[in-house]
């Protein structure tokens, strides 16, 4: 018998700093007989995907790239964006081998011949171009120097016009851990005018977003954004009020390396629907997914990714403002989900009128008008199983103003802060932090970063009372110039969700864009052991 010794504790931990995953079991799944206690390191390596922000030559867009300071980094490391090559510069996939067999398979469809055309046809009408419209074999507009310089101070660009790409972004080392960049975009007159808002996100393989739309006043698009050397391939299904969309045009699209492609969800609908739920599933590779959900009269925003189908939700963050507030939920499971539906005021939680529980259909779109249902309060909408308990997805389009002067933004059930959450591109005037404890008393610590252009940074400490939602004015850095970055620290208690309002005024008309703070999953635990283990092989 042959044995290779191996120190499953330094491979744990080199997986995890570069993964954010890492388990650690004996060969015969039993507890090792030494004792192991979790430790948190910092991770060392971070990828996020900023979606091209608009195709309205009016749009003027800014970044604010952010790392807050962790303990346990080394003095190395950078972070960098690039601009994501148009999928009609980008040719064929190159000849790099993939991790997966799925990768591989990418590779060959992409390379077939046999159905470019097709191809290519379906492409244009995913993306609502007739062939005069397909892009140029140059590429796009440079995007914003965005290269900290340390953790802790913000570093901002600007971009105008619809050339400003999709880009790319990698952080490693010391700016790895909890690394942010905020996309925000004014769009002065037009489809979707007004603020919109988007945290840029890592790559995954599978995104829910309930609260898009197809309707004929509707112009939604998913981008989807592959950050990898290899093509990705992917699937969209859409489902309705009365379950899953016919198409056929949704499946196999391939995203070619390190590229983008945009998709019209109307062009993958049989018929016209107000609320759809969007599956976004990658087959092979990984990609950044994110919905622009635009509107001829309410405006538009971004709606980022719900949390993870499950039976309990938190959207933080509702306007105390809001003149209406629509609740699209979907469960992928076949069975029905019935759901109590609170609001998390800042006095407690409280039933809306007439709205006590909502019945959602496996498999179909349910939506319901909440009205203004915060009426003058800051409020948080908690959805929890009524009886058997159902996993779910749900956001919220919130819209504010009246007439001819509203806008719209959009809250997608997110996880709590836990450790530690970060959100960029704050001003001195204008922003709102809304902090949630649905479960239990918590205090978090708010801390605000050196500006862009200078200042000092502020912490202030927070009690959140359980059941309560606390809409604060963030803390301001002093001699602040430019921007800063706010983040939020779990101390002690139940579970915090947290949600930043971006408020301007733009002739009378109030525009916003609402952004939740999940855990900037910054570290990741590891776990330790006394002595070196090792697994024996025949």
């Amino acid at each position: 018998m042959n044995r290779t010794t191996l120190s499953l504790i330094a491979v744990a931990t080199a997986l995890a700093a570069v993964t954010g995953f890492a388990a650690l079991n004996t060969p015969d799944g039993s507890a090792p007989g030494t004792a192991r206690t979790a430790a948190r390191l910092p991770v060392e390596r971070t990828t996020l995907l900023c979606p091209a922000p608009s195709t309205s030559d009016l749009a003027e867009t800014s970044y604010t790239s952010f790392t807050p300071v962790t303990k346990g980094t080394d003095g190395d490391g950078e972070a960098r964006l690039q601009s994501a090559r148009d999928d009609e510069a980008t040719g064929a996939p190159g000849s790099g081998t993939g991790d997966t067999a799925e990768d591989g398979e990418a590779g060959e469809q992409d390379d077939a011949t046999a159905d470019d055309k097709a191809g290519d046809e379906a492409g244009d009408k995913r993306d609502g171009k007739d062939d005069g419209e397909a892009g140029g074999g140059e590429e796009k507009a440079d995007q914003p120097a965005l290269q900290p310089k340390e953790p802790g101070t913000p570093v901002t660009g600007d971009s105008s016009g619809a050339d400003a790409p999709a880009l790319i972004g990698t952080a490693e080392g010391k700016f790895a851990p909890g690394w942010t960049v905020q996309e925000t975009t004014e769009v002065a007159a037009g489809t979707g005018r007004g603020l919109q808002g988007v945290n840029c996100t890592a790559p995954d393989t599978e995104f829910w977003f309930p609260g898009a739309g197809t309707a004929a006043a509707r112009s939604d698009y998913v981008h989807l954004t592959n950050p990898d050397d290899s093509a990705a391939v992917v699937d969209i299904e859409l489902y309705g009020k009365d379950g899953p969309v016919k198409s056929a045009v949704g499946e196999g699209i391939t995203v070619a390396p390190r590229s983008t492609e945009p998709v019209l969800l109307s062009t993958l609908a049989d018929a016209p629907q107000d609320d759809v739920t969007v599956h976004v599933s990658v087959r092979s590779g990984r990609v950044g997914a994110a919905v622009q959900a635009l509107d001829e009269k309410l405006g538009g925003d971004w709606l980022t990714a719900s949390a993870d189908p499950a039976d309990s939700l938190v959207l933080p963050g509702i306007p105390k403002d809001a003149t209406s507030v629509r609740l699209v939920a979907f469960t992928p499971s076949d069975a029905d989900a019935d759901l109590k539906v609170r609001l998390a005021s800042p006095s407690g939680l409280i039933t809306p009128a007439g709205h006590e529980t909502v019945h959602v259909r496996g498999g179909m779109t349910t939506a319901v008008d909440l009205g203004e249902v915060t009426r003058g309060e800051a409020g948080s909408l908690v959805l929890t199983p009524t009886g058997q308990p159902v996993p779910v997805v749900a956001a919220l389009r919130v819209v504010r103003g009246k007439g001819a002067d509203q806008e719209t933004a959009f809250i997608p059930a997110t996880g709590p802060v836990g450790t530690r959450a970060t959100v960029a591109g704050n001003s001195a005037k204008g922003a709102t932090l809304s902090l949630t404890a649905s479960t239990g008393t918590a205090r978090v610590k708010v801390t605000a970063s050196a500006g862009s252009g200078g200042g000092t940074p502020v912490s202030k400490t927070y009690t959140v009372k359980q059941g309560t939602t606390q809409d604060v004015v963030p803390p301001v850095p002093s001699g602040l110039k430019g921007t800063y970055a706010l983040t939020v620290e779990h101390l002690s208690g139940g579970p915090v969700h947290a949600a930043r309002t971006l408020s301007v005024t733009e002739d009378g008309v109030a525009a916003f864009t609402v952004q939740t703070l999940p855990d900037d999953r910054g570290t990741v635990a590891v776990p330790q052991a006394d002595e070196d283990l090792s697994v024996l092989q025949k």
